[in-house]
C-alpha cells in the first residue's frame, strides 16, 4: 500500500465521517466546508476516497446513495422509507449464511451486504399522532 501523508484536509473528512452517522459524501462536504470554506468539493471526495482505500473508513452502498461509516467490521444496516434515516442493526453478521451460500452454488463468499427497509419509530409516530 502507498503511503501517504496526512493532510489537514483529509483529517477534516476523517473527522466529519466520525461525528456523523452514516453521512453521504454531500453530508461530509457540507460538514468540512463549515471548518473550512476554502476546501472543494473534488478535494472532500477524493479523500473520502483515499480514507475508504486505506481502510480507515467504510463505503456503504445503498439505494439511494452511498454512505460513509466509521464503523469497519461487518454489520447490517436498516434505511427508513419514509424520511431516508440509517441506522446500523443490532444483530450479529451471519457468517453462517456464507458458509449455506458457499455448499448451495460452489462460491467461496468473503462477505455478504444486507439492507432491511422499512419504516423509522420516528416516521411511524408521526404518522400516528397526524390521524
Amino acid at each position: 500500500m502507498v503511503q501517504r501523508r496526512n493532510t489537514r484536509q483529509r483529517q477534516l473528512v476523517f473527522e466529519s465521517v466520525l461525528s456523523h452517522n452514516h453521512a453521504s459524501a454531500d453530508q461530509i462536504y457540507i460538514s468540512v466546508r463549515e471548518k473550512d470554506n476554502k476546501i472543494s468539493r473534488g478535494t472532500v471526495y477524493r479523500n473520502l476516497k483515499l480514507l475508504v482505500e486505506s481502510g480507515e473508513i467504510k463505503q456503504v452502498e445503498m439505494p439511494d446513495v452511498d454512505r460513509y461509516d466509521w464503523r469497519l467490521d461487518q454489520h447490517y444496516h436498516i434505511v427508513c422509507t419514509k424520511c431516508g434515516k440509517i441506522s446500523d442493526v443490532p444483530i450479529s453478521y451471519e457468517n453462517d449464511l456464507d458458509r449455506k451460500v458457499e455448499m448451495k452454488t460452489g462460491y467461496t463468499i468473503d462477505k455478504h451486504k444486507t439492507v432491511f427497509e422499512g419504516i423509522c419509530p420516528d416516521c411511524k409516530n408521526k404518522n400516528s399522532t397526524n390521524k
